[in-house]
């Protein structure tokens, strides 16, 4: 099924980011990372009042693999 696509803005693309416009069949990830941050760390706006009690972030993994790339190249 054909997509019609009005107009758009890309403002920044990172890296390893996937941009599609229109139809797609099968998008997969090139890359993965894993990301320890508290609570209130990815808030992003104006005007923001983010209120935090207590927090703590554990980081200890103890897995060696959490999400397999093959076949991704």
């Amino acid at each position: 099924m054909p997509a019609f696509v009005g107009a758009i803005k890309i403002n920044d693309i990172s890296g390893s980011a996937v941009v599609n416009i229109g139809d797609v069949f099968h998008i997969e990830p090139r890359s993965q990372t894993k990301t320890f941050a508290g609570a209130g760390s990815f808030n992003t706006g104006n005007y923001l009042r983010v209120k935090n009690g207590y927090s703590v972030t554990h980081t200890v993994d103890a897995d060696n693999v959490d999400n397999s790339n093959i076949g991704n190249t």
